[in-house]
């Protein structure tokens, strides 16, 4: 019996060319990866090997304060006779964290309640940025606290990434974007990036703005600051330092300029929201002036009553100690604008003279340490410096560590941080 029948003998190449629909097409010869371009989303999200190295650092720092927090709760609870250590959680329950969660779970005005109340907490003084997000996370994960270390924890890892990035633009140089931060990360008001406060997810949202106005991405920048500015007042701040930096770079890109309006309108929808419920169009001011004596005095006079409740034995010595800090925190800050100003660096100066006029005309200095963290300009002059004086980095690194963990020590168990 003959292997191959006359039939198939008799066809001819374009018999065996011609396809018939079962026959594989050219389509079926792509590899998995040309039909599936994974690698090409892998590719989209992967980070480059500086920013994992400036992440790696940053989930160190993070490992670190959580030890700092399990100690503390150990060694320092508020029962000096406990037997039973409360919840990790509890640690980071502390001062602002309650307005915070009061207006997450029960808005502004609940029940009728408000200003017009003897006993009232004045939670309208913070912005609704924060809050409206972990309303939103507690959705996913139930518990509150929990909720907010968790926007605290992915907010700061986006922002220690962009401060590298502006380093880079800034300093040239391989290790630029690690030691600027690695200085942010040890600085000693460092622990309010991990706890349930709005820095973090404020530099999240600034500093990339930031960055975008670097690179003359206006829109991006302008979107950036509004959403910053529903987190803090400070982004009307970023808003004018990139406003001023539009001015001197833009030139060509004028059709941009309605965009830097768009950050006054979260401050401006804030403000008509709380005069429909208080009618008080200067709500947010008043309740700032009523919980936290920020209401204007001249910078002499803030100094003055800073300086005394630091050395004049009117405050306990937990509250005379951040008095201190306050004062150093500022001299510190006015050294960064003469410096600014002297490098003719008008955006940056522009951001940290309104924070410093914010933050220095009040009764008295009031989180100004803290104000620290945000000044972005402050962490690459850091390093600037380290670069052309090596043991400038040991000399902070041996400083700023002990100042940090009795910080963080402080707002853990339960002591006033600034």
């Amino acid at each position: 019996m003959p292997l191959i029948s006359p039939q198939l003998r008799q066809r001819t190449p374009q018999h065996r060319q011609r396809p018939t629909g079962r026959e594989p097409t050219p389509q079926h010869f792509r590899t998995r990866a040309e039909r599936f371009p994974w690698s090409s989303v892998r590719q989209a999200f992967r980070l480059p090997p500086d920013d994992r190295e400036v992440l790696w650092l940053y989930l160190l720092t993070r490992a670190g304060l959580w030890v700092t927090a399990y100690c503390a709760r150990w060694l320092f609870p508020a029962d000096p006779e406990a037997r039973e250590v409360p919840s990790v959680f509890t640690a980071f329950q502390q001062w602002d964290w309650y307005h915070y969660l009061n207006i997450a779970r029960d808005g502004y005005f609940p029940d009728g309640q408000g200003p017009w109340l003897g006993r009232w907490d004045n939670r309208e003084a913070f912005f609704p940025g924060f809050p409206l997000l972990l309303r939103a996370v507690h959705v996913i994960v139930p518990h509150w606290t929990a909720a907010g270390l968790l926007i605290s924890f992915v907010a700061g890892g986006v922002a220690v990434v962009a401060l590298a990035r502006i380093a880079r633009l800034h300093l040239p140089g391989a290790d630029t974007g690690r030691r600027t931060a690695l200085f942010f990360l040890i600085s000693p008001c460092a622990v309010f990036l991990a706890v349930g406060y709005t820095e973090a997810l404020f530099l999240a949202l600034a500093l990339p703005a930031w960055l975008a106005a670097q690179r003359r991405n206006w829109p991006l920048a302008a979107t950036l600051a509004g959403l910053a500015t529903t987190v803090r007042i400070s982004g009307l701040f970023l808003a004018a330092a990139i406003a001023v930096h539009f001015l001197l770079s833009a030139r060509r890109h004028w059709r941009a300029l309605p965009w830097l309006v768009l950050p006054a309108f979260p401050t401006a929808l804030y403000a008509w929201y709380l005069h429909a419920h208080t009618g008080d169009w200067m709500a947010w001011k008043h309740a700032q002036e009523r919980g936290w004596y920020r209401n204007f005095h001249t910078p002499w006079d803030a100094w003055s009553h800073t300086w005394s409740g630091a050395f004049g034995r009117t405050q306990s010595t937990g509250y005379a100690f951040m008095f201190q800090a306050e004062l150093l925190a500022l001299l510190a800050a006015l050294l960064l604008l003469v410096l600014l100003l002297k490098q003719r660096r008008w955006p940056e100066a522009t951001y940290t003279g309104l924070a410093l006029w914010a933050l220095g005309t009040s009764y008295w200095y009031m989180s100004i340490p803290r104000a620290t963290l945000l000044a972005w300009p402050l962490w690459i002059t850091l390093a600037a410096w380290s670069l052309r004086r090596p043991r400038f980095k040991t000399a902070y690194l041996c400083l700023a560590a002990p100042l940090s963990t009795v910080f963080a020590l402080t707002f853990l168990t339960g002591r006033w941080a600034g």
